[in-house]
C-alpha cells in the first residue's frame, strides 16, 4: 500500500512527474495491502503454469504434424488424459502446499526487504537482478538436484518426478511435495540474498517457471530464443537426464550447463551425443557415396 492519496501527491514527494508505468502501478497498488500483493505469486505461478505449455500440449497431441521431426523421443506418444492427470496433480500440489507457504512466507518477504512502493526499477535494474537469481537459483538447484539422486533421496522423493523418462511442459513442476519445498529454496534464497521490488519479485518466478517448462517440453525447436543464452542447457540437455532415468549422474543443472561441466556431471551426456553426431555424418556420407554411385551407373 503506497503512503499517498493520489498521483500528485506521489509526484510532489518524488520531486518529478511519474512514468506512465509508475501511474499504473499507483492506481493498481495504491491501496492494496502488500500481503494482497504478495499473494498474486500464487495467481500468476497458476496462469502461467496454465498457459505457457499450451503450445506443447497442442503439439504433442497431434495439431501440428510438421512438428513432430523436433521431437526429442518421438517414439513416446502424448495423450490428452495423461496431460490433463498431470495438470489436475500440478495444480493440486500449488494449491495444497505452494499456497499455504505463500500466505506464512508474508513475514519473511518484508523482512529481507521485498518492496512494493515508488519509484519503480529501471529496465536494466530489473535484468541485472533477473540474471543474479538465475545464477544462483541454477547453483543452489544443482547441488539439491545431486542429492535427490541418491538412494534414498530418489526412492523416498524424486522418483514422483522421473516417472516421465520423457518429459512434458506440463510435468515441469510434476513431483513429490516435499521436492517442490526443498527445490523452492534455492529459488527463494535468490531474492532474499539480492531484494528488489515485488514487480521484479513476480518477473523472477513467472521466467523460472517457464524455463522450466520449455527445459521439460521434450522438443528441441532451432529457432528457440533461448538457444542464444550463453551457457544454456535447454530442452535436449534436460530431456537426456530423464531419459536416463533413476542411474542418472549427469545433467544435474537446472538451467546453465557450466556446474555440471565444473564438477564432471556432463560426460554421459556429452559422450552420447558425440557419438550420435558422429553416427549421423556417417549415414550422412553413406548416403553421399550411394548417390555417386547411382549416377556414375
Amino acid at each position: 500500500m503506497l503512503p499517498y492519496q493520489n498521483i500528485q501527491e506521489a509526484e510532489e514527494a518524488h520531486g518529478r512527474a511519474l512514468s506512465f508505468a509508475e501511474k499504473l502501478w499507483f492506481r493498481y497498488s495504491a491501496h492494496k495491502p502488500d500481503y494482497i500483493l504478495h499473494y498474486h505469486n500464487i495467481i500468476f505461478l497458476m496462469l502461467f503454469y496454465t498457459l505457457a505449455p499450451l503450445p506443447y500440449v497442442f503439439i504433442g497431441l497431434g495439431w501440428f504434424k510438421n512438428m513432430d521431426k523436433y521431437k526429442i523421443q518421438p517414439k513416446v506418444k502424448d495423450s490428452f488424459s495423461n496431460m490433463f492427470k498431470c495438470y489436475k496433480n500440478v495444480m493440486g500440489s500449488f494449491l495444497l502446499v505452494v499456497g499455504p507457504l505463500q500466505v506464512i512466507s508474508y513475514p519473511t518477504i518484508q523482512w529481507i526487504g521485498i518492496r512494493t512502493s515508488l519509484p519503480l526499477p529501471s529496465l536494466f535494474e530489473v535484468f541485472l537482478q533477473i540474471m543474479v537469481y538465475f545464477i544462483i537459483e541454477d547453483f543452489g538447484n544443482y547441488w539439491i538436484h545431486r542429492l535427490l539422486h541418491s538412494k534414498w533421496g530418489y526412492e523416498k522423493i524424486h522418483r514422483i518426478h522421473h516417472e516421465y523418462a520423457a518429459p512434458i511442459g506440463l510435468a515441469a513442476p510434476y513431483a513429490h511435495w516435499a521436492e517442490i519445498l526443498i527445490l523452492g529454496i534455492p529459488a527463494f534464497l535468490a531474492p532474499a540474498l539480492v531484494p528488489g521490488h515485488i514487480v521484479t519479485y513476480w518477473l523472477w518466478f513467472i521466467l523460472r517457471q517457464m524455463e522450466a517448462i520449455e527445459t521439460h517440453s521434450g522438443y528441441n525447436f532451432p529457432w528457440s530464443p533461448s538457444k542464444y543464452i550463453p551457457f544454456y542447457g535447454g530442452a535436449e540437455y534436460h530431456d537426456y537426464h530423464h531419459y536416463v532415468g533413476e542411474q542418472s549422474q549427469s545433467n544435474f543443472a537446472s538451467v546453465f550447463t557450466y556446474c555440471d561441466y565444473i564438477y564432471g556431471t556432463d560426460k554421459g551426456y556429452r559422450y552420447r551425443k558425440q557419438a550420435l553426431e558422429k553416427l549421423a555424418k556417417q549415414r550422412h556420407e553413406d548416403e553421399g557415396r550411394r548417390e555417386e554411385k547411382k549416377k556414375s551407373l
